[in-house]
């Protein structure tokens, strides 16, 4: 059977890697909301940029604001529920994430990943290109910590967001720390990572797999068949998604 008769054969339960405008995303929670009725999810999470992120990461002053527009898009759509997260931003020193340990409870659901535009990031060599040993170290060392420090605080990364992307990065210790704390790899629509190479490396140990839109228009809420492709292309069992049920 081809990868395109399986994709059909799968459909996206939820979605939980979105924007909006309160980062640099394009629609409201309304709009990610709507779409979602409309391609059947069951929930998505709104989870824009870390507040880390200088050029357009999030206000944690607006939470309240952002509760009563899930409030209002939940009135709109019931059948959708609608998590408020964030898409914190690793950074390389305690406590790893520009999210505090005392503000994860005003979330419902923590992604962490690594961005440019956020200071303390090691952003510039990576940015360049530097691509070197030592960077690769500091890099996966930076996913480690946030991965292990938020454990040891109690709290927990629910989603490590497209692992590999911005920079060089050790898929395998990075897989090794997902298995340990129970963290979902992220599958991406949105960057190439997962790749098709990473994806081989990260399934040789005990992780799951969640595939994500990453959308930033409201019309990505809800893509999965790329990401889809890409799993099935390296050799992953579908099983493995926590994401996608057969029909």
């Amino acid at each position: 059977m081809d990868n395109k008769s399986i994709i059909s054969k799968y459909r996206m339960v939820y979605d939980h890697h979105t924007h909006t405008t309160y980062s640099h995303g394009k629609g409201s929670i309304l709009d990610n909301a709507r779409v979602a009725h409309e391609k059947g999810l069951k929930s998505i999470a709104i989870t824009d940029h870390g507040p880390g992120n200088f050029l357009y990461g999030m206000k944690m002053k607006l939470i309240p604001q952002m509760r009563e527009d899930i409030k209002l898009a939940r009135a709109e759509y019931p059948d959708v529920r609608i998590f408020l997260g964030v898409e914190a931003n690793t950074i390389l020193k305690v406590p790893y994430l520009d999210v505090k340990p005392s503000e994860w409870e005003k979330l419902d659901i923590i992604l962490a990943g690594f961005h440019f535009a956020v200071m303390g990031a090691g952003m510039i060599p990576n940015r360049l290109g530097i691509h070197t040993q030592s960077l690769l170290v500091q890099n996966t060392d930076m996913i480690l910590n946030a991965l292990y420090y938020s454990e040891d605080c109690g709290n927990h990364i629910d989603i490590l967001t497209h692992p590999g992307d911005k920079g060089p990065f050790d898929i395998e210790a990075i897989a090794r720390a997902c298995e340990d704390t129970g963290t979902f790899l992220e599958i991406n629509n949105k960057h190439p990572h997962l790749n098709e190479e990473e994806i081989k490396i990260a399934a040789k140990y005990d992780v799951k797999f969640v595939i994500s839109s990453d959308a930033h228009i409201p019309q990505n809420v809800g893509v999965y068949e790329p990401q889809l492709e890409r799993a099935l292309n390296a050799g992953l069992d579908p099983e493995r998604i926590v994401n996608i049920k057969l029909r």
